[in-house]
C-alpha cells in the first residue's frame, strides 16, 4: 500500500474521526485535538509510505496526535498550569491508545442540539465526514469564507459550553439519529454527483457514508429510518460503475449496463427494505430505498414499474414534501402518463425560490420536452441547464444534449 493509493486515502479516513474521538474523550478541548489530529495525519502520509504501516495504524495516529497536543499546550505561556491539567485529564493507562472506536459518539457531539442545524450539518462533515471546508461550502452553497467561520463558531460553541462526549440521552436520541443521518446523506449525495469539478462522483466519499451508516445501523438496530438510509445508499451506490462510461461521460440511467451494477449492494439494500417496510413509522429513507429497489430490480429500462415508482412518490411527497420530491415526481408521471403531464408537475416549481439556479429543474424540462417532441425548446433549456451546473461532466453531457437535438432540428428543415 502507498500514500497514492485510494486503500491508504480510505484508511487515513476510516482512522481520522477514531482517532479524534479518542482524543476529544481523553482531552476535551475539540478545536485543538483536531489540530493534533490533523498533524497526525499529515505525519502519517510522509512517514508509513517510506517505513510501512505500524503494527496498530490507529494506535500509531492516537498516540502522535496526543503528543503533538501536549507539546503545544506545553508550549504556551501558562505551561505548568497546562501540564497539571492534562496530568489530572490522562486517565491511569493512557498511554495504550483504547480500543473502542468514538466514531459515533463524535457524531453525536457534532450533532449536539446546542449547536445551530447548519453548523452541525458543517461541523459533521469536517470532523468526521472529512471533506474540506471548500468542499462543505459547496455543498451548502455558500462562500468558503462563510463557511469556515461557521465551522470555527461551531467549535467555539463546544469549547464554552462545556458539552460531555458522550453519547445522548434517550430522551434525545431520535433527534439526534435524525441529524446525523441527514448528515451522512449529505455526504453521500456530494460523493454520488460531485457539486463541482471534473470528476463526476467521488468513490472515497460515498464509500465513507456507507462505513458510518453501517455503523449507525449497528448502534441502532431498530431505527426503521436508519436501515432505509442504508439500504437507499446501497442500492444507489450498486449503479456507481455504469453512471460513466471510460472517458469519464455520464451515461444516463436507462442507457446503462445494468450488468456491472453491484449485485451484492442491491441483494443486501432489498434486504434492508422488505425487513422494515410495514414494521414501524414510514419515512422518507425508507421510501426512497423502496424506488431505488425497484430501478435496480427492473431487467431493462423498459421493465421498470413506473406507475409504483409514481404511487411511491406520491407518498413521498405526504411524508416529506419538497421541491426536489415534486422534480422526481415528475419525472414518474412523464413515465407513467406520458411528457405533458410531467411538464405540467414542473409548472408548480417555476415559483419556488428553492429551485432558483437550479439546474436540475431545467435539464429535467429539457428532457420532458425533447421527449414531447418540441426539439427548440428543449435546446434552450438544455443550454441554460449547462451553463448553471459547475460539474464539467454534467456540463458536456447537457451541451452534447443540446447538440444533437440541433443537429436533428436543422435536418428536420
Amino acid at each position: 500500500m502507498s500514500a497514492e493509493t485510494p486503500e491508504f486515502e480510505g484508511l487515513l479516513r476510516e482512522l481520522a474521526p477514531q482517532a479524534l474521538g479518542a482524543l476529544v474523550r481523553r482531552y476535551g478541548q475539540f478545536d485543538a485535538a483536531e489540530d493534533a489530529v490533523q498533524e497526525a495525519l499529515l505525519a502519517a502520509a510522509l512517514k508509513w509510505p517510506v517505513e510501512g504501516l505500524p503494527d496498530n495504524p490507529r494506535s500509531w495516529l492516537i498516540t502522535v496526535a496526543g503528543r503533538r497536543l501536549v507539546d503545544e499546550w506545553r508550549s504556551e505561556s501558562a505551561r505548568r498550569a497546562r501540564e497539571e491539567n492534562v496530568a489530572l485529564l490522562e486517565p491511569a493507562g493512557a498511554a495504550a491508545a483504547p480500543e473502542r472506536d468514538d466514531t459515533l459518539t463524535l457524531l453525536f457531539l457534532c450533532c449536539h442540539p446546542s449547536l445551530s442545524g447548519p453548523s452541525q450539518l458543517a461541523l459533521t462533515l469536517r470532523a468526521v465526514g472529512g471533506l474540506s471546508t471548500a468542499e462543505i461550502a459547496r455543498a451548502f452553497l455558500v462562500p468558503e469564507a462563510t463557511m469556515a467561520q461557521r465551522i470555527s463558531r461551531a467549535k467555539q460553541r463546544i469549547r464554552t459550553s462545556g458539552l460531555g462526549f458522550e453519547e445522548p440521552p434517550p430522551g434525545e436520541r431520535a433527534e439526534r439519529l435524525a441529524v446525523v443521518r441527514q448528515v451522512l446523506y449529505l455526504v453521500f449525495n456530494e460523493g454520488y454527483t460531485t457539486s463541482a469539478g471534473q470528476q463526476l462522483q467521488r468513490a472515497d466519499l460515498t464509500t465513507e457514508a456507507i462505513r458510518l451508516t453501517r455503523m449507525l445501523h449497528r448502534l441502532a438496530p431498530g431505527d426503521g429510518e436508519t436501515a432505509g438510509l442504508l439500504a437507499l445508499m446501497l442500492l444507489t451506490d450498486a449503479r456507481r460503475a455504469a453512471r460513466t462510461d471510460a472517458h469519464g461521460a455520464l451515461v444516463p440511467l436507462d442507457e446503462q449496463d445494468r450488468t456491472s451494477w453491484n449485485a451484492a449492494f442491491i441483494a443486501e439494500g432489498v434486504a434492508l427494505v422488505s425487513a422494515t417496510l410495514g414494521r414501524g413509522p414510514l419515512g422518507p429513507y425508507q421510501l426512497q430505498a423502496a424506488i431505488a429497489a425497484l430501478h435496480d430490480e427492473a431487467a431493462t429500462a423498459e421493465e421498470t414499474d413506473w406507475p409504483q415508482i409514481l404511487a411511491l412518490y406520491e407518498v413521498l411527497e405526504r411524508v416529506s414534501p419538497g421541491p426536489v420530491v415534486t422534480l422526481n415526481r415528475a419525472v414518474a408521471v412523464a413515465r407513467a402518463r406520458g411528457p405533458l403531464a410531467g411538464l405540467a408537475v414542473l409548472a408548480d416549481l417555476d415559483g419556488d425560490d428553492r429551485m432558483a439556479g437550479n439546474h436540475r429543474l431545467e435539464s429535467v424540462r429539457a428532457h420532458l420536452l425533447e421527449l414531447a417532441g418540441d426539439h427548440a425548446a428543449a435546446h434552450a433549456c438544455y443550454i441554460r441547464a449547462a451553463g448553471m451546473t459547475a460539474s464539467l461532466p454534467e456540463q458536456r453531457y447537457l451541451t452534447l444534449r443540446a447538440a444533437a437535438l440541433a443537429t436533428r432540428t436543422t435536418s428536420e428543415h
